[in-house]
């Protein structure tokens, strides 16, 4: 068996490392600009390059390295017909449900106005916001959204939840489908975005749907930059509309330097670091998968390319 390996940043020896070990036997090769051909049973992948895509004539499955499923998506017709296969949690729900919970404490218990008060040299208790009103609402409840609401849950908001079909938690006050997006916003204060990308989703935040958030609210996207049209964010932030918003994803990544992002003090950044693929976990699960494959099992997590995730 022959598993190829691509990441854009090269970083792969650990990858060939922790296959070599969970797989033995198994011929693990990194993917080349110079190869002609790339002959692979498996191929397990990030962000790969057109040419390399051409080259998986006769591969089985193709694994994506993340969670996301965008950057393989957009090849449309040139992606080969083996199913694509993405991962499932490995790791990266905790991360997230730590990134979003320390986003939202940090607003609820006003330390961003706190810090502002610090540099100025201001000693001055403020009042603190009322838990129920201070409502949170997961846009996408997946695997990560879901873990999101349970770790949320813990604090006692009042909690809500929008996905595309209708899902029924515990707990959660929960929205399904396009037409009940409007009132799920309407009564959202901390609006966490973790949809996938797909056509229906580019821009869904736009000016009109952001403004149905009530004044004061804040928005947190963990997901990807372009669910969000970043000129109306501004403009809604600017405004007063929203108070502020906790962003780890950017159409563009690296942010370029003379974005207005960087100068919005109510805008807080992080470089796409919400929920790190965890290497080794990560290539168990591939493993395991690879494994179920051959001997004609099914398999979780697979890409339904309609659908977009």
């Amino acid at each position: 068996m022959r598993i190829l390996l691509y990441r854009p940043d090269g970083q792969l020896e650990p990858w060939v490392r922790d296959f070599a070990e969970v797989m033995p036997g198994v011929d693990v090769v990194v993917w080349r600009e110079e190869m002609r051909e790339a002959v692979c049973d498996y191929a397990v992948l990030w962000a790969p390059p057109a040419a390399l895509l051409a080259q998986l004539t006769h591969v089985k499955a193709i694994f994506l390295a993340g969670a996301g499923v965008d950057a393989l998506l957009k090849f449309g017709d040139a992606l080969p017909a083996a199913p694509i296969i993405r991962l499932g949690d490995a790791g990266m729900a905790v991360q997230m449900a730590e990134y979003v919970a320390h986003a939202v404490l940090r607003y609820f218990r006003r330390f961003d106005d706190y810090e502002k008060q610090a540099r100025r040299g201001i000693w001055a208790p403020l009042p603190p916001f009322e838990k129920q009103d201070f409502s949170i609402g997961v846009l996408g409840m997946g695997k990560l959204g879901s873990r999101v609401l349970e770790a949320m849950g813990h604090f006692g908001f009042p909690l809500r939840g929008w996905s595309r079909t209708p899902k029924q938690v515990d707990g959660v006050a929960c929205f399904a489908g396009m037409d009940s997006l409007d009132a799920f916003l309407a009564g959202t204060r901390v609006l966490v975005c973790m949809l996938p990308l797909t056509p229906d989703t580019t821009n869904l935040l736009d000016r009109a749907r952001m403004a149905q958030l009530p004044q004061g609210a804040y928005l947190i996207n963990v997901a990807r930059g372009a669910l969000v049209a970043e000129p109306d964010l501004l403009t809604l932030i600017r405004s007063g509309h929203l108070a502020g918003a906790t962003l780890d994803v950017f159409r563009n990544e690296p942010l370029p330097a003379p974005h207005p992002f960087w100068d919005e003090p109510r805008i807080s950044m992080t470089p796409h670091i919400s929920a790190l693929t965890v290497l080794h976990d990560s290539v168990l699960q591939i493993a395991g998968k690879i494994n179920a494959l051959e001997d004609g099992e099914p398999v979780a997590d697979v890409v339904d390319r309609s659908k977009g995730y």
